[in-house]
């Protein structure tokens, strides 16, 4: 009777083990986030959503920086980002620009349209809203990805 009820209690201790998945392997792995190298020169979705808070910036390294100028131009509410190059313009693969419209359009595109590294001067425009819009910009460079800006561009009133 002992060894009956020995054994029936090891079988469920078991049971749970293996269902709480106490036996898999707990290896894990970080993957970076990977912005596609070929993509249409724009994207567009419509979905309605509010102009979310921004996140926090990846800082570029000190030896891979690059400036980048973003204005929101008036009367014609587009956005405008200007490529200056910088210390670290020798590594840089490419330039993205998300912006997500005060309407809850998003528009994704890469300076150059990925054909070729960004050069200094290079510029991207994408039409804004009347509205406040988010901009989310995107560098590439030596193989990671960084998000050098999110801000929300603002309309001034004159």
């Amino acid at each position: 009777m002992k060894s009956t009820l020995f054994l029936l209690t090891a079988f469920v201790l078991m049971l749970c083990a293996l269902s709480a998945g106490c036996t898999s392997p707990t290896q894990a792995e970080i993957k970076p986030v990977d912005i596609p190298t070929q993509i249409p020169s724009t994207v567009t979705s419509s979905i309605a959503t509010v102009v979310a808070t921004p996140i926090a910036v990846d800082t570029l390294p000190p030896e891979q920086f690059v400036d980048l100028q973003l204005t929101k131009e008036r009367p014609d509410f587009s956005l405008r980002l200007l490529y200056n190059g910088g210390k670290g313009e020798i590594y840089v693969q490419n330039v993205m620009m998300r912006v997500t419209r005060s309407d809850g359009q998003v528009i994704q595109q890469y300076l150059n349209d990925g054909q070729r590294k960004p050069r200094r001067g290079d510029e991207l425009v994408i039409q804004g809203s009347r509205g406040n819009d988010r901009v989310e910009v995107f560098v590439t460079t030596a193989g990671k990805t960084y998000k050098a800006i999110d801000q929300p561009m603002i309309t001034s009133s004159m």
